[in-house]
């Protein structure tokens, strides 16, 4: 799990950008964040890719006032709503931003490019219509904060049991950079976002993190067969959970709007 997703990132920022909290030169920058160049293809009245200010421009012409996010796995179309080739679109890039206001949505395609040692992350935003139907199997914030807690303590005690919950000098690692990203820049979500969405967002990330740490990590001290089966059933419903916390957390600016919060 991608402790933050590009559509993540287009989402929340875009989000600050629509509602006047940014300025487009700054949401681009975060968005684009590492990424060398992101570009919009298939958008409505171009005929040819756009650069991301023009096209979170167009956008709002078009209608948009807010971006949900969709992270989609196999047998979970979380946050999808058809129609078929926009979800399998999304499905392969396990990611994807649906338009409130318009019925549009944007997939990336990810690649990569230069000499080795010197190779540069691309990204290209395909627009595709979408169905404007409520998304699949997406909690509210305090339902994803509920579920994610439960989830953990249900299996907290089989991961112990296997000592698979990330350990060793790899693990160790992985878990400093973590924290010393969030000490550096607090702002896990754009401006305009309710703190519970803020505080759910950290607590999925750390959760994704320690997921793919336990999977990463070798086979830790599940060495039988049976062991390895149950911790990937102990991780299963856990990574399912905090990618619905996920969702929840930058779906939240435009469920406030719905409910008329804003």
């Amino acid at each position: 799990m991608l402790s933050e997703p590009r559509s993540g990132r287009l989402a929340a920022w875009g989000n600050a950008l629509l509602a006047g909290l940014v300025s487009p030169d700054d949401a681009v920058l975060e968005i684009v964040g590492d990424d060398a160049v992101h570009r919009v293809e298939g958008l409505p009245g171009e005929s040819a890719p756009v650069g991301l200010t023009l096209a979170l421009g167009r956008l709002r012409t078009l209608g948009v006032s807010g971006l949900r996010v969709a992270l989609p796995a196999p047998g979970h179309p979380l946050g999808l709503s058809g129609p078929p080739e926009f979800n399998a679109r999304a499905m392969d890039a396990e990611e994807a931003v649906i338009c409130h206001g318009a019925a549009i949505g944007l997939v990336p395609e990810v690649y990569e490019a230069g000499p080795e040692g010197d190779v540069h992350v691309e990204v290209v935003w395909h627009v595709l219509p979408v169905r404007g139907a409520p998304p699949a199997d997406v909690p509210s914030l305090g339902e994803a904060e509920r579920e994610l807690a439960e989830a953990l303590r249900d299996a907290t005690e089989v991961l112990s049991r296997l000592d698979v919950a990330g350990s060793g000098p790899v693990a160790e690692a992985a878990i400093d950079a973590y924290r010393a990203r969030a000490e550096r820049g607090r702002e896990v979500l754009a401006p305009g976002y309710p703190p519970r969405a803020v505080r759910v967002l950290e607590l999925a990330q750390r959760v994704g993190l320690l997921i793919s740490l336990a999977c990463t990590n070798g086979h830790g001290g599940a060495v039988s067969s049976a062991e390895m089966r149950a911790r990937a059933e102990a991780l299963r419903p856990v990574e399912r959970v905090a990618r619905r916390a996920q969702v929840a957390s930058y779906n939240a600016y435009v469920e406030e709007r719905e409910r008329g919060v804003r």
